[in-house]
This record gives structure tokens, C-alpha cells and sequence, in this order.
């Protein structure tokens, strides 16, 4: 691992963080801590914390002493100087003189001393950097360092490894105890550049920021020096690609684990697969029932990832039979969760409650390591965890035998208030947990529409016939959400682009079918040709989409919701609009034929009228046209309905997020065009 440290960079962030009034020892604390939280293999997901020992000013202006140390919540991969929070240092000190502190009494006396009572809780790992004298203090969970840390004789292997460069610290949970034990050998131990804390990770320090980050590199470097020459790769079985793809097995999976949960617990989960080297070695492996039982690579991941993945059998050709085994595998891992937390939880006095014991890491032979949480962000982090275990795992492996922390050990830490803490409690947005297709995504009611169901916290796939705009739209809705290239009157275009919003989210539950196009003209005087084009676009692209989008809510078994738009022209036509019109009102009829064949599926399938929508079909130009013709003002002829306002594609948006969440309801065509007697539809 190489030194990424760059002088005329850390120059830099003391200027630009001196300019907002911070110090220079606090400005490279944020430049170091950055460096170490930009590379996965150190750090993942707020896990790792830093600190600096400084000086302060009060409230009456005297110099303060202070430890400014990661707060929870921030990710040292973006933090700022905000994310390490300025607590009085001597108080804390001062508490190594106790015997014991609980949890609560420690984090009340870190609060009691922060200089900022509106900062965020110190990590709970303060009094670890509050009790050793190093100015800079950084701590990671390198993959390397924990291949060995996680080994049964990582003591024999550490001396080979770094001599007397670091002390070890036995495995004891985060927080009080662990901050006197170290201490304590630090102190036994002058001289050492770092701490590695078996099966937990590893500190370095310094008096610089620099000289701290560089004995981080070098620590780890000396482990993956150890590692290349001592390892011996694992022999990974060429698995042949399943029956069953991604596209196939994750909506099954999805399914599952809804059926699987119930009432209880979370019903829909988004997945997020990997199927790079470690995690398909890993999958593929013979030893993978073994080594899924083994732990979590730091006790810090059990909040992401529980203890154990789920295992499932390769998929099969029998979409049935693999759907069986997929339920049985999930309620037995159900099954042993529930039993790990009764033994546990007697053995501390039945003191905790139960969290949902449904997996968030499952591993499939054939197709990799899946990551499951409510939301594609959330996905996002536990599959990045659960990569990094399997790496963790395979380098371990390399060298003698993965063992880390054992079951009573991992539970203490998930079940650990301060822990479960870190991943907050905020309430759900309406629609987290969905996965949301639009199509026709980059006209002005698709973009419109994806950006009020990201809003509501569902996860946006957008198709258009345009790819980049698509991909262009989806940068606007958010980091995670999918832009495809996607021709509705393309059967196989459209499979595709569902087969890869499966693969990328897990599934599908709400299909926006928005595509569509006027095509203007008198029908006597249309060639075939174009009425059939108009049909294709209006008509047969939707039921493209919704063949598409039925196949994969009926493979998850949890229902979904339908939602097309139909256009006014359906029930009210206008002159020269027939192609249009008549293709619409086709459409019509086929929403009403999916309600009536899939409400047995728990489908809902609904439609929105909108009209006189500033679009595509609708452009300046028209406007003005149209205006003209009637002797009205482009502003009178837009506000032409009975409320007498213009009605906007973010309206439409509105309307269709409404339609979605109206549970019990099937079957329904509404009005959005401010009032239209003749467009009425009852």
C-alpha cells in the first residue's frame, strides 16, 4: 500500500479550512482522516475513527485543551472539520481512574464536555484516543491487518510481521474497558508505533497527522508483504453460470424473504449483487456453508450484516422448485437467528429485545454476494461490507484458518445500544423500499414524475428511447438511481431493460408506462402505415411494459401497482388527433383488462388522463398554435378547464404518486386537466 499523502495537497486543506476559521492541526486531522476513508480496504461506512489533541478557545476566551475526535454519523471518507467534535480532554482522562463506567455514564460524560453542545456523540471509541498521550491517533479495519488479527496464533504471526513495531490487545468490546486495556499496554510497550486489537483492527499514531497516516500505511503494508508470500491462494471450482440468472433469481429471493417476514417485520428489501473475484470465490466455494459460519470479519459490521449470510442452492432451471428451496432456506435461517438470540439473550438475563432476524447478506453459487436494505444506498453499504468480509475471509484462509470473534461476543456487539446507534432510527419515507420504473423518463412528465417518487424514497429506474438522456435524468434524481436506453415498441429492448433493472435493485413494485407520442392528421386521409406507428408507441409499447413488468412482480409474489398514462384524447378526442386518440383509448380499455386479470396477483393497475401538459406532445410552438386559433393568450388557453389553472407535469407526478399509494384501488382512470365536463369520466 502506498503513502497517498500529498504536501502540497495537506497545504491546501490548511489554507482552504483556515479560511473558515479552523486550525491547522484540526485542518490535517480532515486532510489524513480523508485519505484513510477514500479506500475501501481501510474503511468502509462510517466504520474507523481519528482524532487530534489540541487547543481550543472558550466561551471566555481562553485556550482549552482539547480532543477533536470522529463523531458519529460521519464518514471519515467525506467528513469536514465539523466531524470531529472538540471534547474537553482532562475530564475524560480523569475517568481512567474508575473502576468501571457504564455505557451511559460514558456517553454522558463525553456530551457533558464537548465544547459544542450541538455537535454529534463522540465516537465510542473517545476514551481509547483520550487515554493515549499521540497527538494523532488513526484506527481502521484494514482487510490485511484483520486476515492476520483474525487468525487463531495471530500472536506468533504479528511478531513476524511487524517485530516490535505494535502491541497486541486482546478482543474486548469497544468502550471503556478497552480504552483502560489499551492504554495499559501501551504503556508496557513504549516505543510501538501502533495497536493491533485482535479480531477488531488496528491504531496508529504519531506527533504529526502525517507521521500517524504513514505508520498506518506501513503497518498494513507489512501485512500484505506477509501476505503475498506467505499465502496460498484458495483454489476457487469454475461454477458454470446458473440456470437461473440475476434478472430471474432476485425477485424470487425478494419474494422469499416478503413471505418470510409477513406482518412482523420489513417486507420488501432492494438488493444490490456483487460478483467480483472474492465475492463469486466465495459463493462458488465448496466451504461456503463453513465459512458463512464462521463471524464478521470486525465486530463492527454485525450492524450491517448480521453474523452470518444466508445461504441458497445454486438456481436451477425449475424457476418453482428454486422458488421452494429459497423459502425453506430463508425460514431456517430464521429459525437459527431466533434460537442465536434466545441463547444469548438468557445468558445476559433476557435483558434485549429481538431485532428482525431476516438475513442482509445472502450468497448464491453461481451469481456472487448479495446486499440487502430498504433503500439502494443502504443495499449499497451492506454489499460493500459483505465483499469486504469476503475478502477478509479469503486472505485469512490464505494463511492458516479465518476465526474471529466468537457468538456470544458478535452478539454483544449487535445488540450493543451505542452500536445500534450508528445506524439511526429516522421514520421511512412513504415509498423506501420500492423500486420504481419509468418510461419515457426523460420527457417533461417522466422526469417529473421520477423526481417526486425519489422524493418519497423509492429507488428510480428511468427508461427512454434516448440513453443519455435517460442516464442524464437519472443524475438529477439521485447517485443510485438507473438510466437506460429502453424502446417501448421493442419487446426484447424492453425485457432487456427490465432484466437489468432487476439485476441492479432486486425487482420491480411501481411501473410509470409514460411513453407516448401524437401523431396528428385526419384519419380519413392516414395511410396505414403511420395509424400503425401511432398504435406501436400508444398502444403496444405499453402492453410491452406491462407484460415485462408482470413477469417480475408475479416471479416476487408481493403484488405492485400498474400505472399508465392514458391522455384525455381516450374519452374526449380532438380533430386531427384519431391515431392519437383512438390508440389512447385502446390503452384505455388495456388497463382496465389488466386490472381484471391481475387483481388476483394483488396487481393494481391504474391510469392517469392528464391534459394540456407542457411537453413533448405539447410544445411552445403548439401552444401558440392553438392559442392563436382561438383568439386566447397562450396563458388563457393553458388555464382553460373548469378551476381555470394551468395544470403542470409536476401535477401529473403528484397525481401518480397519489395513484400508487391508493392500496385498494384497481382499475381507476383519473382526470388531471383542472376540469374538463367532456373528459369526465363518470
Amino acid at each position: 500500500m502506498k503513502s497517498r499523502w500529498d504536501q502540497a495537497e495537506a497545504d491546501a486543506a490548511v489554507a482552504r479550512y483556515g479560511a473558515q476559521g479552523v486550525g491547522e492541526d484540526l485542518a490535517l486531522r480532515t486532510y489524513s482522516a480523508r485519505l484513510l476513508g477514500g479506500d475501501p480496504s481501510l474503511v468502509l461506512h462510517g466504520g474507523g475513527n481519528t482524532s487530534v489533541k489540541t487547543t481550543a478557545v472558550d466561551l471566555f476566551g481562553q485556550p482549552v485543551d482539547v480532543l477533536c475526535v470522529k463523531g458519529s454519523g460521519w464518514d471519515l471518507g467525506a467528513i469536514e472539520p465539523p466531524g470531529h467534535p472538540a471534547v474537553r480532554i482532562e475530564p475524560l482522562r480523569r475517568l481512567r481512574a474508575l473502576e468501571r463506567l457504564s455505557d451511559e455514564d460514558m456517553v454522558n460524560a463525553q456530551r457533558q464536555n464537548l465544547l459544542d453542545s450541538a455537535a454529534p456523540n463522540p465516537s465510542v471509541e473517545t476514551l481509547l484516543h483520550a487515554f493515549m498521550p499521540a497527538r494523532f491517533i488513526d484506527h481502521t479495519h484494514s482487510v490485511d491487518v484483520l486476515a492476520i488479527a483474525d487468525q487463531p496464533n495471530a500472536a506468533e504471526i504479528a511478531a513476524e510481521v511487524w517485530g516490535g513495531k505494535v502491541a497486541l490487545v486482546p478482543y474486548v468490546m469497544p468502550g471503556f474497558a478497552l480504552a483502560k486495556l489499551a492504554a495499559e499496554i501501551l504503556e508496557a510497550h513504549p516505543g510501538v508505533e501502533g495497536l493491533v486489537l485482535l479480531k477488531h483492527g488496528v491504531f496508529s499514531f504519531g506527533d504529526t497527522a502525517r507521521e500517524s497516516y504513514e505508520r498506518m500505511i506501513a503497518l498494513v503494508t507489512a501485512a500484505e508483504d506477509y501476505l503475498a508470500a506467505k499465502g496460498r491462494p484458495a483454489a476457487v471450482a469454475a461454477t458454470p453460470a446458473p440456470a437461473l440468472g440475476a434478472a430471474e433469481a432476485l425477485p424470487i429471493l425478494r419474494g422469499a424473504l416478503a413471505r418470510m417476514a409477513g406482518a412482523l417485520w420489513p417486507a420488501r428489501w432492494i438488493a444490490d449483487l456483487r460478483a467480483g473475484p472474492a465475492a463469486l470465490a466465495v459463493a462458488n466455494s465448496s466451504k461456503l456453508e463453513d465459512w458463512a459460519g464462521r463471524g464478521v470479519a470486525t465486530p463492527d459490521h454485525v450492524i450491517r450484516t448480521k453474523r452470518h449470510p444466508l445461504v441458497l442452492p445454486a438456481p436451477g432451471p425449475d424457476a418453482a422448485a428454486w422458488t421452494a428451496a429459497v423459502d425453506d432456506a430463508v425460514a431456517r435461517y430464521v429459525s437459527a437467528y431466533e434460537a442465536y438470540f434466545a441463547r444469548n439473550n438468557a445468558a445476559v438475563g433476557g435483558i434485549k429485545t429481538q431485532l428482525d432476524p431476516l438475513p442482509r447478506v445472502v450468497a448464491i453459487p453461481g451469481l456472487g454476494l448479495v446486499g440487502l436494505g430498504k433503500t439502494a444506498a443502504e443495499a449499497a453499504v451492506t454489499a460493500d461490507v459483505a465483499e469486504n468480509w469476503a475478502a477478509t475471509l479469503l486472505k485469512a484462509e490464505s494463511i492458516g484458518r479465518f476465526e474471529p470473534v466468537d457468538e456470544a461476543q458478535t452478539f454483544e456487539m449487535e445488540y450493543w445500544s451505542l452500536e445500534q446507534a450508528k445506524l439511526g432510527k429516522a421514520a421511512e419515507k412513504r415509498l423506501e423500499r420500492r423500486v420504481v420504473v419509468v418510461t419515457g423518463a426523460a420527457g417533461a412528465i417522466g422526469a417529473a414524475t421520477a423526481a417526486a417518487f425519489a422524493a418519497e424514497g423509492a429507488d428510480l429506474a428511468l427508461l427512454d428511447l434516448d440513453g443519455e438522456a435517460a442516464r442524464a435524468a437519472a443524475a438529477k434524481v439521485g447517485k443510485r438511481a438507473l438510466g437506460l436506453a429502453c424502446d417501448v415498441t421493442d419487446a426484447a429492448s424492453v425485457r432487456a431493460a427490465f432484466d437489468a433493472v432487476c439485476a441492479r435493485f432486486g425487482g420491480v413494485d411501481i411501473v410509470i408506462s409514460n411513453a407516448g407520442a401524437a401523431t396528428t392528421g385526419m384519419m380519413a386521409q392516414m395511410d396505414d402505415a403511420t395509424l400503425r406507428a401511432s398504435f406501436d408507441l400508444n398502444f403496444f409499447g405499453h402492453q410491452a411494459v406491462a407484460q415485462a413488468a408482470v413477469r417480475v412482480m408475479k416471479a416476487q409474489g408481493f403484488g405492485g401497482a400498474l400505472l399508465f398514462n392514458v391522455s384525455k384524447q381516450a374519452v374526449n378526442p380532438g380533430p386531427d388527433f384519431g391515431a392519437y386518440g383512438t390508440s389512447k383509448a385502446a390503452l384505455m380499455a388495456l388497463v382496465r383488462q389488466y386490472a381484471l386479470e391481475h387483481g388476483a396477483d394483488g396487481i393494481r393497475v391504474n391510469a392517469l388522463n392528464p391534459d394540456r401538459i407542457r411537453s413533448g406532445l405539447l410544445t411552445d410552438q403548439m401552444i401558440a398554435s392553438r392559442a392563436g386559433s382561438r383568439g386566447v393568450s397562450e396563458a388563457a388557453y393553458m388555464a382553460g378547464n373548469l378551476l381555470g389553472q394551468e395544470v403542470t407535469a409536476q401535477d401529473v407526478a403528484q397525481a401518480f404518486v397519489f395513484t400508487a399509494l391508493m392500496a385498494k384501488t384497481t382499475g381507476a382512470v383519473i382526470t388531471v386537466d383542472g376540469g374538463n365536463v367532456a373528459a369526465m369520466m363518470r
